[in-house]
């Protein structure tokens, strides 16, 4: 996937955000002003997304264009470079799973307001 389509499957998802909050190279994706992927769009296009802690240990060493998450918590974000390497179904599996997280944080009563049961 490159940067446009990581953006637009992103945007499918429902109650999804975008915004420049930090710089104009980083594409803010977020869920009721929770962020759960963050893409850089420099010469060297990224994306991080939230994961799994023991998932994302074994991604890292199942791919690698997957990294620990570039100025995150790297417990909890993997960095995945978008240069073709990652198949587009893992990909949209990834940044579907990182929404999913975010919204099961969310407190209760966003999660009802947003159509989340």
């Amino acid at each position: 996937m490159n940067v446009e389509s990581v953006r637009e499957y992103c945007l499918k998802l429902k109650s999804c955000t975008e915004g420049f909050p930090f710089d104009e190279t980083t594409l803010v994706m977020k869920i009721a002003g929770k962020m759960f992927a963050l893409i850089n769009l420099d010469e060297n296009p990224s994306v991080n997304l939230k994961c799994d802690p023991e998932e994302a240990l074994e991604l890292r060493e199942e791919f690698e264009a997957v990294k620990s998450g570039y100025h995150m918590n790297k417990k909890y974000w993997n960095t995945v470079e978008l240069n073709e390497t990652v198949p587009d179904d893992r990909l949209k599996i990834w940044i579907k799973n990182s929404y999913k997280l975010v919204v099961a944080k969310l407190p209760k009563v966003v999660r009802e307001e947003l159509g989340f049961n």
